[in-house]
């Protein structure tokens, strides 16, 4: 009876070891098809970034595939191409739910299932799938399928997802601060608060966001051109926030280049910009229907960088998605102004409440935390 026990026991846990190495396969695989989505992020708006691992049955990599951009194929078929589109008995790794609908290209999940693939394993489920999506078909034809980091996998298309459930962008705030929360000194001076490191980084940030959006405030005191300096980037849709059109018509970021949104309650023209009137709220224009338009144009992310006035009322709005801020390892003081305006609140129980995301990163000698707007 004991010997019988025994080996039951040695079965169960050769069983759950084999479950372990299984689990630790799949995170290693989806971290791979993730790296391969974040190659593209920036260029696949309105649709969502998606990278896709095939692994043979001997555990080997034997296709890739990512999405790069709408109207492209999608990941799955990229890497089932590069098999000619048969990929029996193996293991498909893919950071968002296979489609079932119909769009610029045609559905995935029935060329998964044509594919012979054993198991597929997701990351995120699709918001926009309809009867299920394709894990409901994947299931039906006998594919075996599985999850692995889901949180990732989620965070990965935030701008995705608050487009689909929303209809609007994901905005996240981006300040350089010193530490006592200053983003210039009392006299207005600014330039540079934290180091080139920092500065390479914000400049990746506009390449991988849609569109870079600013207050009136910020034009008239920077002049800033919000281009992407950076081998290979490309430069955002630029939006400002300008209730009374004051926007200099010789303002850097009216030259030739990327689109030019100006949002206003003023009915006059600008050259070089877009005009986008909306009617007044208070005097000001009402954020939550300009992210609604901007949904509406398919742009998903947007980089909001202040100044602090901007920053206030997104919040006020709750429209801030996810913080990113710079601090440089300096003191200001005094009234100098700092990286959110406004009234501020008047008790703790109505802070804007945020979760930090991963670690602090060392940018020479600056910080930037990030943190998110809990789901």
């Amino acid at each position: 009876m004991r010997a019988a026990k025994s080996v039951v026991g040695r079965a169960r846990a050769r069983m759950a070891h084999a479950a372990d190495a299984i689990a630790d396969s799949d995170e290693q695989f989806m971290r791979r098809a993730l790296e391969l989505a974040e190659h593209y992020r920036g260029r696949t708006a309105p649709n969502p970034i998606v990278g896709c691992v095939l692994v043979g049955k001997n555990g080997d990599v034997i296709a890739e595939g990512a999405h790069a951009k709408a109207g492209a194929r999608h990941a799955e078929r990229v890497a089932l191409d590069v098999l000619g589109g048969k990929a029996e008995g193996a293991t498909m790794y893919v950071t968002l739910e296979p489609c079932t609908h119909h769009g610029r290209t045609p559905p995935c999940a029935p060329a998964v299932i044509a594919s012979r693939v054993a198991r597929v394993v997701i990351g995120s489920l699709d918001p926009t799938s309809d009867h299920g999506g394709g894990v409901a078909l994947l299931e039906r034809a006998g594919v075996r399928v599985g999850r692995a980091l889901i949180a990732e996998c989620d965070a990965a298309n935030l701008p995705f997802f608050t487009l689909a459930r929303f209809g609007r962008p994901a905005f996240t705030l981006k300040a350089a601060i010193t530490l006592d929360g200053k983003i210039a000194t009392r006299t207005g001076e600014s330039k540079w608060i934290t180091g080139e490191a920092a500065r390479a980084d914000v400049h990746h940030m506009r390449d991988t966001h849609d569109a870079v959006m600013i207050g009136i405030g910020t034009v008239l005191a920077d002049d800033p051109h919000l281009t992407a300096r950076l081998p290979r980037a490309r430069d955002p849709i630029r939006v400002i926030v300008d209730s009374q059109l004051r926007t200099p018509p010789k303002a850097k970021i009216l030259a030739k280049g990327a689109r030019v949104i100006v949002a206003t309650t003023a009915a006059r023209k600008l050259r070089g910009a877009e005009i986008w009137r909306f009617e007044p709220d208070h005097g000001r224009v009402p954020l939550d229907e300009l992210a609604r338009r901007l949904g509406a144009e398919g742009i998903t992310s947007v980089l909001v960088e202040g100044g602090g006035e901007l920053h206030a009322a997104m919040l006020a709005a709750e429209l801030a998605d996810q913080l990113a801020i710079y601090i440089a390892p300096m003191i200001v003081g005094g009234p100098a102004p700092s990286w959110v305006g406004g009234e501020g609140v008047a008790a703790l129980a109505g802070a804007h409440r945020f979760e930090l995301v991963g670690d602090p990163v060392r940018l020479g000698h600056d910080l930037r935390v990030t943190a998110r707007r809990p789901w």
